[in-house]
């Protein structure tokens, strides 16, 4: 009797030691997709993400619901983030595939972070006008990611805007004129190229710049969400294949202007160690260039893309 008893003993021993290893398991998976909150900073998108501490690297579950906050809100802000570039990197390639950006160099030992500045004596800021990252490539980027290193006292904030807002805001008769077009975007455009200049002197590849174009959809499908958005941006977008300069510059104009009204937008203020990471394919960007004499600092990794369709 006392062996069948110990047996016994043994035995709930055993399952109870099983059942909190396995609790303990399922509560640490719990706790690493439960943590992470998710707080919208903007009617029309924009989110800021608390809970997530990118100085150790991501677990697969805040990897797949970090992913999926920018799908939900085209860009994405983490506060706090006081990390070295590797970490940074890190951060990069658990989205997506980084990759390098045409025109300036990378830091040293990482190619594929550039460094994004306005310094004191500077009065264009990089990027400084309306845009979706390098449209002028024949696969454009995905996302691209902004840390901050260095900001000023006031200003410096980057606004953004929603595309598929901007589309489905649009007249049916509109959407019809405008699917099927072809845009013809080029780096080459005087507005943007000039925001280049500075840090293409001070941090510009050795090789030869050449000015790429590509065609893309007027109206893209996104490839992950099947939603339609614009995709036209005064930065780059230089004409509409088929169409005379006169027939193409009215109708830019329009959408120029409609695709970054206020109710499409979100603005966010920049602090140390911010991260915004921002879905390309259908959302645009601008940094605001108001901080003429201080000193503005952004390490930027830009992520792989697909031929937009």
């Amino acid at each position: 009797m006392t062996d069948t008893v110990l047996s016994d003993d043994i035995a709930v021993q055993l399952t109870t030691q099983t059942l909190n290893h396995n609790y303990s398991g399922a509560q640490a998976h719990l706790q690493a997709g439960t943590t992470m909150e998710v707080r919208k900073i903007a009617g029309a998108l924009g989110a800021e993400i608390s809970g997530v501490d990118l100085s150790t690297p991501l677990n697969a579950i805040q990897a797949k619901e970090i992913r999926q906050a920018l799908l939900d809100h085209q860009v994405i802000f983490l506060r706090n983030q006081e990390i070295t570039p590797q970490r940074f990197l890190d951060f990069a390639q658990a989205m997506g595939e980084p990759v390098e950006y045409p025109f300036v160099k990378g830091l040293q030992d990482f190619p594929q972070i550039i460094e994004v500045k306005k310094l004191e004596t500077e009065k264009v800021n990089f990027g400084g006008i309306w845009h979706s990252d390098t449209t002028y490539l024949q696969v454009p980027p995905m996302g691209s990611m902004l840390l901050s290193r260095e900001v000023p006292p006031y200003g410096g904030d980057t606004m953004f805007a929603n595309q598929e807002l901007a589309y489905e805001a649009l007249s049916d008769t509109m959407k019809g004129l405008l699917d099927g077009l072809i845009g013809i975007s080029t780096s080459a455009k005087a507005d943007v190229s000039r925001t280049r200049e500075d840090r293409i002197r001070t941090d510009g590849k050795e090789e030869q710049l050449e000015d790429y174009v590509a065609e893309h959809p007027v109206v893209r499908t996104h490839p992950e969400t099947g939603r339609k958005s614009l995709y036209v941006n005064i930065a780059h977008t230089a004409g509409i294949k088929g169409m005379t300069d006169e027939e193409s510059k009215p109708l830019l104009e329009f959408l120029f202007q409609h695709q970054v009204k206020p109710e499409f937008t979100c603005r966010f203020v920049w602090t140390p160690n911010a991260i915004a990471f921002w879905d390309n394919r259908c959302a645009m960007h601008n940094p605001v260039n108001d901080y003429h004499g201080f000193r503005r600092v952004m390490n930027r990794i830009t992520l792989k893309g697909d031929k937009p369709f």
